[in-house]
């Protein structure tokens, strides 16, 4: 299983308990028998349960995906004395074992409905339990609720060790799995895949991967040096700036934080006098990604001024850095690692902070504007 290897720096720990969780049809069922797959390859025993699929649904899947061999074992239940038959035999016992999902599973000993928090409480308590016992790692897999959180009770993320996230749109075609709580290794780092017909590919080196065919010649576009975890890869943010017609201009975000659009559009219009109040504004990030990175602020200013002017910034400029509402330019975690990468892919020129070892940086958004467009009047 070197992908979650490689995610959670010490690897798959004997006895560990993994909550995997994600929006319906983003991939989960998809990677977990993948990995599955991959553990009985390498001489483990793995288990694959599912509440949710007959044998004939999940042996079909395996074909699709050609993971079908050997060493791989498969369960169709949704009782959970027939998961701890298999995990308490004497002989045979499985190395890994996934429930897909645990909302599914029903212990006999409660009298309430599957799904339930007193059923997913009881049956995640005893799996992590019998698992941690007999040095079986266990994955589980949790629905999620409309806000993206893991549905059930909150308790079922402290019981585990280690919860994931697989996110992505399902119009695109690549997935993020993102590591929210680890207690053998880092959290916070996260894998890109890419889905293809017989199922998710690890996206080795990241770094660009999510620029497509983009065209450096058009306004409103800027490249940022993005940071997700410990992992610094390129996007492109768009921004477009049209005169609007309404009393309320419009302001659409798609990819981060509307609030922060809404924050740096008011220091456009205070610290460069802009007239953005009379026009509609709208961003996204390129690609169909959605970060909380802070150092997107830069990008974004960059963008709507270029959008906003109508001309086109530098091709192979890259941006990042925070913006305060004073129009400052401060520094964001990862600025070594920002940099080096763009360094590595030829960016340049660096449009960022300036440095606490006194290296040459953008000071105020009024000191971005000149550098990128002179002086220009609204």
């Amino acid at each position: 299983m070197t992908v979650l290897d490689e995610l959670l720096g010490q690897g798959v720990m004997p006895g560990s308990s993994i909550l995997l969780g994600g929006e319906p049809g983003i991939g989960k069922s998809t990677l977990l028998l993948q990995l599955t797959a991959q553990a009985a390859q390498a001489g483990r025993k793995a288990l694959y349960v599912s509440g949710e699929e007959s044998l004939g649904q999940i042996k079909a899947r395996a074909q699709r995906l050609d993971v079908l061999v050997d060493g791989l074992e498969a369960l169709a239940s949704s009782r959970m004395e027939d998961v701890l038959s298999v995990l308490l035999q004497s002989s045979g016992r499985p190395d890994v074992v996934v429930v897909d999902s645990v909302q599914t599973l029903v212990s006999e000993e409660l009298d309430a409905l599957p799904g339930s928090v007193s059923q997913v409480r009881a049956v995640s308590a005893k799996l992590c339990e019998v698992c941690k016992a007999g040095g079986i790692c266990l994955i589980l897999v949790g629905h999620v609720t409309k806000d993206g959180a893991i549905a059930g009770p909150k308790l079922l993320e402290h019981m585990v060790d280690t919860v994931l996230a697989l996110e992505g749109d399902r119009q695109h075609m690549f997935r993020l799995l993102r590591v929210q709580k680890n207690r053998f290794g880092p959290s916070n780092e996260m894998l890109v895949f890419q889905m293809e017909q017989k199922g998710l590919k690890v996206v080795a080196d990241p770094s660009t991967y999510f620029l497509g065919d983009r065209d450096p010649t058009l306004s409103g576009t800027a490249l940022v040096m993005a940071l997700d975890g410990h992992r610094p890869f390129a996007v492109e943010v768009q921004a477009l700036a049209t005169k609007s017609f309404l009393a309320m201009p419009r302001r659409t975000v798609l990819g981060f934080d509307a609030n922060r659009l809404h924050l740096l559009l008011a220091v456009l219009e205070k610290r460069l006098r802009l007239p953005l109040g009379q026009f509609d504004i709208y961003t996204k990030i390129g690609g169909g990604l959605r970060l909380q990175d802070p150092g997107l602020d830069l990008g974004v200013v960059a963008a709507v001024l270029s959008s906003f002017l109508d001309r086109p910034l530098p091709e192979r400029a890259v941006f990042w850095g925070e913006v305060d509402l004073n129009g400052q330019i401060r520094p964001v975690l990862g600025q070594d690692i920002r940099r080096r990468q763009a360094e590595r892919l030829g960016y340049g020129p660096l449009l960022t902070s300036r440095g606490q070892d006194g290296s040459q940086g953008i000071v105020h958004v009024q000191d971005l504007a000149r550098k990128l467009f002179g002086n220009f009047s609204a």
